[in-house]
């Protein structure tokens, strides 16, 4: 239902609106207020901040129709305003547009022509809000999606790509925030996700320098993956930049105990499946690796302590020119056959 303000000192106005709209009216599809002058005016949409379209004369006591225009354009630029009045003459008519009037109808009022004026009001302030929805829901997509993404969405390309699945050589890290758990169950809401929003903003832009990809926050950790040239050497780079960025945070006083973060990294190359996984019913699909490398990856960040990075012996074999690294030994990865040979990168 549109709300419908309309001005007028004519008290005579307010029963033949109701007369004429009454089919609307009882349709619930306008519901229409009045007011004797623009001070009531403005009273009323102060109670009706819903209020959409306003009817306004140009004479009236204490506020004229042309001084409310100037109200409603600094206060409700969103309200769009339609002047009748039987001061039609051009002089008015420029006057009223140029203060913000979206149309004009000359009294005595053709309520056939208003009732069409109405409408294409209407129908402009549905666009207008629209268009900011859109403008308003393009800005939150920013802060979710990388700005390359958002303008390959507009390609031939991505319509295909939405439907692609395949294999692909890439490095799997799982990065894990130590006993931040902990944070969570002690300390106030607005506390946890302050911080964690914090320390995600740092080792986000460890993965991006590096040319990788957020693939998910999972909690208190991130997924990302490396893809293209040299990944598993950027997936290390980005690896220790998290973790001396993280081990140069101060300890945080906005806590009870204070907290000093650390960070448990796990990573893992080779072939993973990529594709579109989720449900379709429920309009969510995330466009993410699986397979067997992203499982080890995760198992080997689950055995790492406070700021090790642990990879395996395959990945190991292909650095070990580039990077100095440990062997930690063999061990049993949860929910998988066999002794896994780890190695810790050390810089």
């Amino acid at each position: 239902m549109v709300k419908i303000l309309v001005a007028d000192d004519e008290i005579d106005l307010e029963m033949l609106i109701k007369q004429k709209f009454r089919r609307q009216i009882r349709e619930q599809k306008y519901e229409f207020l009045f007011a004797l002058n623009g001070n009531e005016a403005l009273e009323q949409l102060a109670h009706n901040p819903d209020v959409e379209v306003v009817l306004s004369d140009i004479n009236m006591p204490e506020m004229d129709g042309l001084s409310l225009l100037t109200k409603l354009s600094e206060s409700k630029p969103l309200i769009k305003s339609v002047m009748v009045s039987a001061y039609g003459d051009m002089e008015n008519i420029r006057t009223a547009m140029n203060r913000g009037a979206f149309d004009f109808v000359c009294k005595p009022v053709n309520f056939e022509d208003l009732e069409l004026t109405i409408e294409k009001t209407i129908r402009h302030v549905n666009q207008v809000k629209e268009t900011l929805k859109a403008i308003k829901e393009n800005n939150i997509l920013r802060m979710y999606v990388d700005e390359n993404v958002l303008n390959f969405m507009g390609t031939r390309e991505y319509e295909t790509s939405l439907v692609s699945n395949e294999t692909v050589e890439a490095t799997v890290v799982f990065i894990d925030i130590c006993s931040f758990t902990s944070i969570s169950e002690n300390e106030p809401a607005d506390v946890v996700v302050k911080l964690l929003n914090k320390y995600f903003e740092v080792m986000v832009k460890e993965i991006l320098a590096q040319d990788g990809h957020v693939d998910k926050f999972i909690g208190d950790a991130i997924m990302a993956v490396f893809r293209g040239n040299y990944h598993l050497d950027r997936a290390v780079e980005a690896c220790l930049g998290i973790r001396k960025q993280i081990e140069e945070l101060p300890e945080n006083k906005s806590t009870n105990s204070g907290f000093s973060p650390k960070v448990s990294i796990g990573l893992n190359s080779g072939e993973v499946v990529s594709g579109n996984i989720g449900s379709a019913s429920l309009r969510r699909l995330d466009y993410t690796v699986i397979g067997d490398v992203v499982n080890i990856a995760q198992r080997l960040q689950t055995a790492a302590q406070e700021q090790q990075i642990f990879l395996t012996e395959a990945c190991y074999e292909k650095i070990k020119q580039s990077f100095h690294c440990r062997l930690v030994g063999k061990t049993n990865l949860k929910n998988k056959e066999g002794e896994y040979v780890i190695y810790e990168v050390l810089n």
